[in-house]
């Protein structure tokens, strides 16, 4: 009986050559979602009009382009072998945490550009985007991939996970641990937290606050995988670097409160601007004009 257990189909339809696959669609769904929230969340706070949809255009373009390129990097031997299959994202192969610092980069480029404060728009973010990874966990679901060590069909019983679950960790005569349904349990958790304590923080903590929270569920959960991104034949990359995130975020959030007299998130509306150089710019012209007469009068 057990070996009649068939994987879900990762191909929703094929046009010719072509394949839509249920990874892409997750993908794709979370993104969108996350938008529609952070979007909501930013009218509310009477950003500038559209501004999420700008700076959500380059956030997903770089975050996918970076998630690609930080898991090309760490196989490369095996994509020089082949280098067409660099592009064949439908096949999968993205890094969260290449995705994590394209994203990163793209906004601080859009708030630096736009006279935006980078960590209140990250604030705004920050849910929307454990969210999207907590739904994203579900196309390596269908791939069967992220997943841990060996298990018995009795472990997984024990969860008391739904049949299609415990049928899609059967894969290649084996039960495996399924890792992306714990940090995806854990991303939600971690929206959840995100949303009740962010009107409660002050600016920029919330960002900081997830990169924390998801960091250290990644480190632990991470070392249950078996198919980690290596630095060598020891360290797991995802360890790495979320050792480095989470002492990076505790050291900015100490540093922000000693430098910073940082107002709550909720008492703040429209754009955040701590020392007026935002209003400065806008008034230049009329202060310079101000400053002359002010030198006739002396």
């Amino acid at each position: 009986m057990i070996f009649n257990i068939q994987p879900l189909d990762p191909v929703i339809v094929s046009l010719g050559p072509l394949d839509l696959r249920w990874y892409g669609v997750i993908i794709a769904f979370g993104m969108l979602l996350g938008f529609l929230i952070a979007n909501r969340e930013a009218n509310k706070k009477n950003m500038p009009e559209g501004m999420f949809v700008d700076l959500m255009f380059y956030i997903i373009l770089f975050s996918l382009i970076g998630a690609r390129l930080y898991y090309v990097l760490f196989n490369l031997d095996y994509y020089m072998q082949d280098p067409i299959s660099i592009v064949m994202v439908n096949e999968g192969g993205m890094a969260i945490h290449g995705g994590l610092i394209g994203g990163i980069l793209a906004g601080l480029v859009y708030c630096r550009r736009k006279n935006l404060s980078f960590f209140q728009v990250a604030d705004i973010a920050a849910p929307s985007l454990i969210l999207g990874q907590a739904i994203g966990r579900w196309g390596n679901f269908m791939n069967q991939e992220a997943h841990g060590g060996e298990v018995t069909r009795g472990f997984l019983e024990s969860l008391m996970l739904p049949e299609f679950i415990i049928n899609q960790m059967y894969i290649d005569g084996s039960y495996y641990h399924p890792t992306f349904l714990y940090e995806s349990v854990w991303n939600i958790i971690g929206f959840v937290i995100l949303l009740l304590l962010r009107p409660k923080l002050r600016i920029g903590q919330t960002t900081l606050l997830y990169l924390i929270y998801y960091s250290a569920g990644r480190f632990f959960i991470e070392g249950m995988r078996t198919d980690s991104l290596m630095i060598g034949d020891v360290l797991r990359t995802a360890q790495v670097v979320s050792i480095i995130t989470v002492i990076a975020a505790i050291v900015i959030w100490i540093y922000r409160n000693k430098k910073y007299d940082l107002p709550k998130y909720g008492a703040v509306q429209g754009v955040y601007d701590p020392d007026g150089k935002r209003r400065k710019k806008r008034s230049r012209s009329k202060g310079q004009v101000v400053n002359k007469k002010h030198k006739r009068k002396n």
